[in-house]
């Protein structure tokens, strides 16, 4: 009887190995290419080597989630399996977290805001004082996407990274090369203000192969620190599914993620949303001057435009050149060629063309949204904001820097003398309010109160969130 009990024993013990050695290979079978890959890197030193692009500063994540996930731990692959330097047992509780809610974890590996801006000539100064009015009062982290002129790059990299450290965490950046179409590259340059049609081409990104980007996890854990190498900004672009896209006189006076939040409102056919160009037809451009089709009654402004980029890769858009739906980079070109003789603001006019024919593919958001001198120049026309105050300014027309509207250049000012870390209040809100008492003989000025209503409840979200 003894013996049948040991062979039946030695038999338990050889099925349980079996067992042991099928669930091993089943993990390697499992294992993502590459995800064992874990390349150390020293922060100063990598970041100054590449001159083509530069990311920094991976946003925070979910604290668990990040130290644990290149690793792949899981049921499959415990962490009893890893070296004894490279994960504690804490991983073990994370990755049955992770393994229990995967789809949460994927949907919010990437929490990141992605906010575009094109720079080119006299615009570093005003571009980065919009990247800090992002940063003063976002709640979620940022990641910038800033293309610029080569000459630019530098200078971008030293005023970002001379922030304080804990405002660098709440944001990476990457800048990118100007590139247009090889065959028109002069064209699309040179239409309306330098360098701003490159707005056009990000949704299908545009590069040479021969670009090499690096994009830096800073994150200092023993559980994860990588680089990852990444050819052609083309493919980075990709890989962005949403994107807000400012122009460099943008000045937010409320978190960022309130206008990403019109992603949510987004139907099935909407791909972007923008603001209108006018409020009042009796002063609007495009319905007294445009020599084209134009969306809507008075035409929209793209200096404000919140792209679903997925969206606008897959859609076939009518058009007027042609019976057969042409996809966005099929059209752009002929566009051009079609109405450049007619064209006044570039590349907003080839928008306004585009969603005049798919109507049906945007969202507009108010006014407020995308607040201009237009908008109480001549006495205030925008009603969203005399009832909610101003969200984004707009500052075009070169405003913050002349005389001619004087409320919006104080806005401009105050944020830019605001040092980080100082209460807000007293830097910020008050010395703004003493400035604009002092621009009560213009129209505009007569209006600043509602440059400073939304700011104010901003500010005071931003304090009880610090």
């Amino acid at each position: 009887m003894r013996c049948y009990l040991h062979a039946l024993l030695l038999c338990m013990v050889f099925a349980f190995l079996s067992l042991l050695y099928v669930f091993n290979q089943l993990a390697s079978t499992l294992e993502e290419p590459g995800e064992w890959t874990v390349r150390k890197a020293h922060r100063t030193a990598d970041r100054n080597s590449h001159d083509t692009g530069h990311a920094v500063r991976k946003a925070p994540g979910v604290a668990g989630h990040d130290r644990c996930k290149s690793l792949s731990v899981s049921y499959w692959n415990p962490y009893w399996r890893l070296p004894a330097d490279v994960c504690g047992v804490n991983c073990l509780l994370e990755s049955s977290l992770r393994e229990r809610s995967g789809t949460t974890f994927k949907e919010n590996r990437d929490e990141r805001i992605h906010l575009a801006v094109v720079a080119c000539g006299p615009r570093l100064e005003e571009t980065v004082n919009m990247l800090k009015s992002a940063v003063l009062f976002s709640k979620k982290p940022l990641h910038f996407h800033i293309f610029a002129e080569d000459h630019l790059h530098d200078s971008f990299r030293s005023a970002l990274d001379s922030w304080p450290s804990l405002v660098q965490a709440r944001f990476n950046f990457t800048t990118y090369p100007i590139t247009f179409p090889s065959e028109n590259a002069n064209e699309w340059k040179k239409l309306f203000k330098p360098c701003a049609s490159q707005r056009l081409f990000l949704p299908v990104g545009l590069g040479s192969s021969s670009m090499h980007m690096t994009i830096l996890d800073d994150k200092y854990d023993k559980c994860a620190h990588k680089v990852y190498a990444v050819s052609d900004f083309q493919l980075i672009l990709k890989n962005v599914d949403s994107l807000l896209y400012v122009d460099t006189d943008i000045l937010f006076l409320q978190p960022v993620d309130e206008i990403w939040g019109f992603l949510s409102q987004f139907n099935s056919s909407h791909l972007a949303a923008m603001a209108p160009e006018h409020e009042e037809p009796r002063i609007a451009w495009y319905n007294r001057f445009a020599r084209h089709p134009y969306y809507g009654k008075t035409g929209i402004n793209s200096g404000v435009m919140l792209m679903n980029m997925t969206r606008i890769r897959e859609k076939y858009f009518k058009n007027d050149m042609t019976v057969v739906p042409l996809r966005w980079e099929e059209m752009l070109m002929p566009l051009l060629q079609k109405y450049k003789l007619n064209i006044t603001w570039g590349d907003q006019d080839l928008l306004n063309i585009i969603f005049h024919h798919n109507p049906e593919s945007l969202y507009v958001f108010p006014c407020q949204w995308n607040y201009r001198p237009d908008h109480c120049i001549y006495g205030s026309n925008c009603k969203q904001a005399e009832q909610e105050g101003v969200f984004i300014l707009h500052g075009n027309r070169g405003v913050y820097h002349d005389d001619k509207q004087p409320a919006f250049r104080a806005v401009y000012e105050a944020i830019q003398k605001h040092p980080f870390g100082e209460n807000m209040v007293n830097s910020l809100l008050l010395p703004l309010e003493t400035a604009l008492q002092a621009t009560t003989n213009t129209y505009c000025g007569r209006a600043s109160h509602l440059f400073t209503k939304r700011l104010q409840q901003s500010i005071k979200d931003a304090a009880q969130r610090r």
